[in-house]
């Protein structure tokens, strides 16, 4: 990993780059794309799973049996483990119901907000060198708590056209039906039109490469809403000698064994966990499946010393990191004054992996530095707010004179009209 040590502040910006493409390097492709999609449906859908799967399908949708097989491949011991982050991720999510907000803003006045789920909504699970299984659970479990009449999935297929026993467990465990062997830029593309067999939806969800992230970005010219820009994984993790070496690399490799896009980050007023920390990444890294994915991303990851945890605060917030995990002995200072994160994890004992699988929050987070624009999925992710409002006789001659002169002023004297036609017949 780079070690750096003190940086200059004009430095930062620099040294705090995400190993990313630009948009403008991948949007020709997504256009090309999706313009095919737009004409020739499951046709092209077809023809770019064949492109860029490696595999030629007659029919994308999982059916009724592939399902069931899928179930009895599944080891119970995996079940009962997805079953209770299921659980706690029910638990976080339903907390978030809240009531309508109901309110007299002036006597014969009254207004209230009430949220309604999205109707149409579709699921992108990643498959590719990991099959993000744990993703359906972040994004089924809340849009059905929310009540979204639609929920359809879109997930690629292995080169022999199959989907993980795993995924397809998940999903229907998560009350999933329409499940669809479509990945990368031509899923996004389906959802985004419809197709002959995969249906349009209103709002679009779920993590992916960078080509999927641009994917979701042009959908939004469509008329399609996303979730958030979700692109490669990232953690940065502010530690101290109160930290034990072993976690931190470890929380480290977590996040680098996503993809050799991904960037892990430890920033550290002390010198000497630094040394630690780098050893035992060289360490496990040797144990690692998926060594060379993680080892990858370790050249886009850097070991970042600072004197104090002020300058370390500013340096964090200038980042803005999908996943931030604080173990330091000034924690309560970091969980404070941070302003732009995905997630926070706290301590020693709180790994990221706790977020991503069974903790109960959502592991579906903003990267690239979106955090400091954007919320994670939560349950509002799969409403709307609507607003309501109800005038009574005495309600309408209480504001409507205010309504007319303001009106009248903006020089939209329909609108003035409006309320003088009402307070005229009130006057009779």
């Amino acid at each position: 990993m780079n070690k750096i040590y003190n940086p200059k502040k004009e430095r930062w910006s620099g040294i705090l780059s995400r190993p990313t493409k630009t948009v403008a390097d991948i949007e020709s492709t997504v256009t090309n794309v999706f313009n095919d999609i737009k004409e020739n449906g499951d046709k092209a859908v077809l023809n770019y799973t064949k492109q860029f799967d490696k595999v030629e399908l007659e029919n994308i949708i999982v059916s009724e049996e592939e399902i069931k097989n899928a179930i009895e491949e599944v080891s119970t011991e995996l079940k009962e483990a997805i079953q209770l982050a299921k659980q706690n991720i029910e638990r976080f999510h339903e907390a978030q119901l809240a009531p309508p907000v109901r309110v007299q803003t002036t006597f014969g006045v009254e207004c209230w907000q009430e949220k309604r789920p999205i109707q149409k909504v579709g699921l992108y699970i990643p498959g590719g060198t990991a099959p993000l299984f744990s993703t359906i659970l972040m994004l089924a479990v809340p849009a059905k708590i929310a009540g979204c009449n639609e929920v359809i999935l879109c997930t690629p297929p292995d080169v022999e056209g199959n989907i993980n026993p795993v995924i397809l467990y998940t999903a229907y465990l998560c009350g999933v039906r329409k499940i669809y062997k479509v990945g990368g830029i031509q899923a996004i593309g389906a959802m985004t039109f419809g197709t002959e067999t995969i249906s349009q939806v209103y709002k679009i969800f779920g993590p992916g490469n960078q080509y999927v992230t641009v994917a979701k970005q042009l959908a939004t010219k469509y008329g399609v809403a996303i979730d958030m820009p979700a692109g490669p994984s990232e953690l940065l993790v502010v530690a101290d000698d109160v930290a034990k070496p072993s976690f931190i690399a470890s929380d480290l490799l977590s996040q680098a064994e996503h993809g050799e896009d991904s960037q892990v980050i430890l920033v550290s007023t002390s010198k000497e966990l630094i040394e630690k920390v780098e050893v035992e990444i060289e360490k496990q890294l040797e144990q690692l499946p998926r060594k060379e994915i993680a080892a990858k991303a370790i050249e886009n990851s850097k070991l970042i010393y600072v004197e104090s945890d002020e300058i370390a605060m500013e340096l964090i917030d200038q980042y803005g990191p999908e996943h931030f995990i604080v173990c330091t002995a000034n924690d309560e200072f970091y969980v404070k004054n941070i302003g732009n994160a995905g997630s926070v994890f706290i301590g020693n004992y709180t790994p990221e992996s706790a977020g991503d699988y069974a903790s109960g929050t959502n592991h579906t987070l903003p990267t690239n530095g979106y955090a400091k624009q954007y919320s994670g999925v939560n349950l509002n992710s799969f409403m709307k707010s609507m607003t309501f409002q109800k005038i009574s006789k005495d309600g309408i001659q209480n504001i409507g004179n205010a309504i007319e002169l303001m009106a009248e002023a903006e020089g939209l004297h329909a609108h003035k009209n409006a309320v003088t036609l009402r307070l005229k017949s009130l006057e009779e």
